[in-house]
């Protein structure tokens, strides 16, 4: 994976339900690579040859969707109301520049200035509903000629690679899986595998749900980001995981109770093969691999994670080696899955 790929994929804008500049481009990339299909929900479905085919049949997901927010109403002032997609902490979106809508009219995201908060709400965090995008629209008319209400909202954040081979950007949540599949589809791989590119993990593992249940595959890779702590003031088992200590494989979120001997399997490959390992040292967060496990009648399922700071902000730091690490088992266990 290089990143020129990722920063490409990161700097597309794609909230949930909002996929279409996503799943063009993609299709653009691994288009004479496999064959494809997209599903009614907006999918990517793609099967790619290898050199052998397998009595199982392997899964490797990812998710296009990123958070973002969505056009609710419309102010006197011209000001617009936002709800959000996915789980964001309103905290992080304070100032932030935005995009709204098909056409990218430009805004911010503002709030009460702290001089008028009163001493309770000083006291609290800001919720959305007490947020609002400043598009510099003079009155309400102004500003219905450019936005409309269901527009999506994305951050705009520059992509830069800095420090020690650390990466910044908005949406590597889950671009860096996208990434990833790409790659492989473009490789040569030992057995044939069906790589699903799915919407709408953000707001409740929808288009997993699906993909996992036309595709019936005996064996599921989930790609993903997950959240590492390993910042000032968080110590211990709080941490989660660490940037620069290779791909994160969880034994049990909050939405799934991973396959034991997968998690033995893929510890058992890293080491042998030299690739960075680490597991979580709490129990939370969650991905697809919620909705892919208990699809039909169970499908076998392991997420590979990158560890990812300041996760669903517009500004998400990752180790570039942990992502290379991630590439590099998720190909191997491929492979092992085939062959059991």
């Amino acid at each position: 994976m290089t990143v020129e790929l990722l920063e490409k994929l990161c700097m597309l804008n794609g909230a949930s339900g909002d996929e279409n500049r996503v799943r063009d481009f993609i299709l653009s990339e691994i288009s004479g690579y496999c064959e494809y299909r997209v599903d009614p929900l907006g999918n990517i479905i793609a099967e790619k040859k290898g050199k052998s085919t397998s009595s199982k049949k392997v899964m490797i997901s990812a998710h296009m969707d990123e958070v973002g927010m969505i056009v609710t109403s419309v102010k006197s002032d011209g000001t617009l109301t936002v709800s959000p997609v996915g789980g964001i902490d309103p905290r992080v979106a304070i100032g932030r520049p935005v995009f709204v809508g098909d056409s990218d009219i430009y805004g911010v995201i503002g709030a009460k200035a702290v001089h008028n908060l009163s001493a309770d709400e000083k006291k609290t965090a800001p919720k959305f509903d007490a947020l609002y995008v400043d598009i510099g629209a003079e009155d309400k008319a102004a500003a219905e000629k450019l936005v409309s209400l269901g527009d999506f909202v994305h951050f705009s954040s520059e992509f830069i690679h800095f420090g020690d081979d650390f990466i910044k950007g908005k949406a590597i949540d889950d671009r860096f899986g996208c990434a990833v599949m790409i790659d492989l589809i473009k490789s040569e791989l030992p057995y044939d595998c069906t790589f699903t590119f799915v919407v709408q993990e953000e707001v409740g593992l929808r288009g997993s749900q699906a993909a996992a249940y036309r595709v019936a595959p005996d064996f599921a890779i989930v790609l993903e980001a997950t959240t590492a702590a390993d910042i000032p003031l968080a110590s211990g088992e709080k941490r989660c995981c660490e940037l620069g200590r290779g791909a994160v494989v969880s034994y049990m979120d909050r939405s799934t109770i991973y396959d034991k001997e997968l998690y033995g399997i893929s510890r058992d490959i890293a080491l042998k093969n030299g690739i960075k390992w680490q597991t979580k040292t709490m129990v939370a967060g969650g991905n697809d691999s919620g909705a892919i496990h208990i699809s039909r009648g169970g499908i076998r399922t392991i997420a590979i994670s990158a560890p990812c700071r300041y996760l669903h902000s517009p500004s998400c730091v990752v180790k570039l080696s942990d992502l290379e690490d991630c590439e590099k088992l998720a190909e191997l266990m491929l492979e092992k899955m085939c062959t059991m």
